[in-house]
């Protein structure tokens, strides 16, 4: 009895030995497997991208603030219409859509003025500022008093070294808009003259403005025909029927701000 009892036992071990899994199953050992991480290296890319080197030019007038001064009239000081309404007012818009930053334009200007008055009333405005540039509008009024035209030349170019002054002598900065024709209007129509005749006086005296403008290398922007149109569109006139509406005037705005950009975006 005793020799079997070892003889199962010997069997016993040497069963383990070989292995033999165990049925218990909450003796299982948990799982040990070891999943295997990809370390393959992977290209990375190498091609470089072309540096820009071009060289770009710099706008000198980025973010700077103009100053804008308007000399004239009743056509500047923008007679019957609302102050945004008036020329230099949507030239100033315009400017501004386009990029250009702008102080409030300084105006010298008033209804009625001939060339001497716009004269007098600098001499009284108390010295030459410097501005970055200058609209100038003049003459109406030269015509509608019958004042000679050898005056108005001669005051009008005395007018135009005014503005190279304004603007420290830089006569590409200076910008003159031509006289619109009021004997087209509801009131040069009731007025009496013959409009004929109004608009051949018109025309010399921009023939006179323009002539001296050019010949001073100055930039000159023609409004007149457009303002011709107002004999059958009264919505380019204002309440009093003679000046021009706010839609003449950006119509102008329009005109002349191509010019000032060149300048000041080349």
């Amino acid at each position: 009895m005793k020799v079997l009892t070892v003889f199962l036992s010997l069997c016993l071990l040497l069963a383990c030995k070989k292995g033999t899994m165990p049925m218990d199953n909450e003796n299982l050992p948990a799982d040990t497997l070891v999943k295997v991480v990809d370390t393959t290296k992977k290209p990375t890319d190498t091609v470089k991208k072309p540096i820009d080197t071009a060289i770009k030019p710099v706008d000198p007038n980025l973010g700077k603030q103009l100053n804008y001064l308007a000399l004239g009239d009743s056509y500047t000081i923008g007679e019957s219409v609302d102050r945004p309404q008036i020329f230099p007012a949507q030239l100033v818009k315009q400017l501004e859509k386009a990029g250009l930053v702008i102080n409030p334009p300084t105006i010298i200007a008033r209804t009625g003025w001939t060339t001497s008055e716009l004269q007098a009333a600098i001499r009284l405005s108390g010295g030459i500022r410097k501005f970055n540039f200058v609209t100038l509008l003049i003459g109406v009024n030269n015509q509608y008093r019958g004042e000679p035209k050898d005056k108005y030349r001669k005051e009008f170019k005395e007018l135009l070294q005014t503005a190279i002054d304004y603007v420290s002598g830089d006569k590409t900065h200076v910008f003159v808009v031509s006289i619109p024709d009021w004997g087209v209007t509801p009131f040069g129509k009731q007025s009496g003259r013959d409009q004929q005749m109004i608009s051949q006086e018109i025309d010399a005296f921009n023939a006179i403005n323009k002539e001296e403008t050019l010949a001073m290398g100055i930039n000159y922007t023609d409004i007149t025909p457009a303002s011709r149109n107002a004999a059958t569109d009264n919505s380019l006139v204002a309440s009093d029927g003679l000046h021009p509406s706010g839609k003449m005037y950006l119509d102008w705005a329009v005109n002349v701000a191509p010019a000032v950009l060149k300048v000041f975006k080349p």
